[in-house]
């Protein structure tokens, strides 16, 4: 069988394997009709006519050329087609890409603004709770000063009254221990939770030995702060004694500054002067009287003993939390009816605070006395973990105008100059107990503040006019230059 040439007078390398091998179909002449019917072969577009000579030339090659030749626009097609797909899947990631990144940002942006949205709504919930806590110390305050008042009238024992809404502290633990009940997610039995609250005692928790040596102390200032308070409503109004018991606050400062060697603050050595001159004028009111002067030192003396009742505990059990804080008064509460129930039996049988029987006791009031003590104790407590601890303050001195509206409507005072001046003068003293350590700093930021707003807002009214000419002079075609 003879072979074909090439052009330049050589076989191709593909028709001398072809017939070596002896491949299917092959015929002399087959590498240069492929490639003539290559480059012959016109490519259509898909959906277009295709032009006789490609049918003709088709029909002259042999199943296998045909094969082959039809082949190559199809590769070619999917060639073109799979770049396409990888054009398309660039740019789909570049867009998933800037998708991505768009949905990060928003995200970002969404969650800045639901922690704002949490911070305010903590903040609102906050003043909420601290409204309602304010009205409940006021009220609760009010309340047993003048339910004590009222006992007074039938029934005159200060210290079985005092030792009776003392044992009513024992019930403190028992009412947090249900409130964790109620709201912790981890319930915890009572002996556990008790053993954790008593950490406050040491890490030992409470022994006998602490028991007696811390327990002591605290529970005599304890019944002394209420039965002086109580002999106090004796000779004065609920008015007067209540505006004295603020001066507590600054008492506190002073011992904190004596023992404790706290920051010295002039601002708060002047709300302690005002609180001694309100004293001196609310002895002064009844012009030296004897019950009034006697009723002003117990007074005093009710003051000074939670005054230092507060100074010890920072000393030696130091900051307590809601839990320590429930363990410690129940624990006051059972030192009060183990060891100091003998001292009201020996007043009830030395005819110093006798009675009758136990039906002819008061009950009503006695226990209405220990309820409102036992809840002003617990909001005290419980208002510092709910809201801002200045707020149960404002709610101990607002107690002052809540009792004298209550003597005002029950013609038990007559307010004269003086007295109106004392209560004023002592409550001020008490709000400015209030100002935090670092109140002048941050007044001075505040007034800066205000300079610099003050300052921008001059320059924006001096640069407000040129932009104004600026602007119509461009829009006119010429420059104003402004005065100076």
């Amino acid at each position: 069988m003879d072979v074909k040439a090439a052009p330049n007078g050589v076989a191709t390398i593909e028709d001398r394997i072809l017939r070596i091998t002896g491949y299917y179909g092959y015929y002399p002449g087959y590498s240069s009709q492929k490639s003539t019917s290559r480059s012959s072969v016109t490519r259509c577009k898909p959906g277009a006519n295709c032009p006789s000579s490609h049918s003709g030339i088709s029909r002259q090659l042999s199943p296998l050329s045909v094969t082959e030749d039809s082949s190559a626009p199809i590769l070619e097609l999917q060639n073109r087609g799979s770049s396409g797909v990888c054009g398309h899947r660039v740019e789909r990631q570049n867009r998933s890409d800037d998708g991505t990144q768009t949905h990060s940002e928003n995200s970002s942006q969404e969650n800045r603004i639901k922690a704002r949205c949490l911070s305010c709504t903590s903040m609102v919930l906050k003043g909420i709770w601290g409204l309602l806590i304010i009205l409940s110390v006021s009220s609760s305050w009010v309340g047993t000063t003048q339910i004590v008042k009222i006992t007074y009238k039938n029934f005159y024992c200060p210290f079985f009254m005092t030792w009776f809404s003392t044992n009513w502290n024992i019930m403190f633990f028992p009412v947090y221990y249900s409130g964790h009940l109620a709201t912790a997610q981890e319930k915890q039995s009572p002996m556990k939770k008790f053993r954790e609250c008593s950490r406050i005692f040491g890490e030992d928790g409470l022994t006998l030995k602490l028991f007696l040596k811390r327990t002591a102390p605290f529970s005599i200032l304890w019944t002394l702060t209420n039965y002086l308070y109580l002999l106090a409503l004796k000779k004065l109004t609920a008015t007067d004694v209540s505006a004295l018991f603020c001066c507590s606050k600054a008492f506190v400062f002073l011992l904190s500054w004596i023992v404790l060697k706290d920051r010295f603050m002039g601002v708060r050595i002047v709300a302690a002067i005002m609180a001694i001159t309100g004293i001196v004028m609310m002895a002064y009111a009844d012009n030296f009287h004897a019950d009034s002067i006697i009723g002003v030192a117990f007074a005093v003396g009710s003051a000074s003993t939670s005054a230092l009742y507060k100074v010890l505990f920072k000393m030696f059990l130091g900051s307590a939390n809601f839990g320590e804080a429930a363990h410690f008064v129940s624990t006051l509460g059972f030192f009060n009816l183990i060891f100091i129930s003998f001292t009201p039996v020996i007043l009830y049988f030395t005819k110093v605070e006798h009675w009758s029987s136990f039906a002819a006791l008061p009950w009503g009031c006695l226990c209405g006395m220990a309820g409102l003590w036992l809840a002003f104790n617990i909001l005290v407590n419980v208002g510092v973990v709910l809201t801002y601890p200045i707020l149960i303050s404002i709610g101990t001195v607002l107690s002052v105008p809540g009792n004298a509206a209550v003597d005002l409507l029950k013609q038990e005072v007559i307010f004269n100059v003086v007295r109106l001046a004392a209560t004023i003068i002592i409550c001020i003293g008490f709000l400015l107990m209030l100002l935090p350590e670092e109140w002048d700093e941050i007044t001075l930021r505040f007034i800066n503040s205000l300079k610099e707003k003050k300052s921008e807002e001059h320059v924006d009214d001096v640069t407000d006019p040129s932009v104004h000419l600026r602007g119509r002079g461009r829009a006119n075609g010429t420059v104003s230059i402004p005065l100076a």
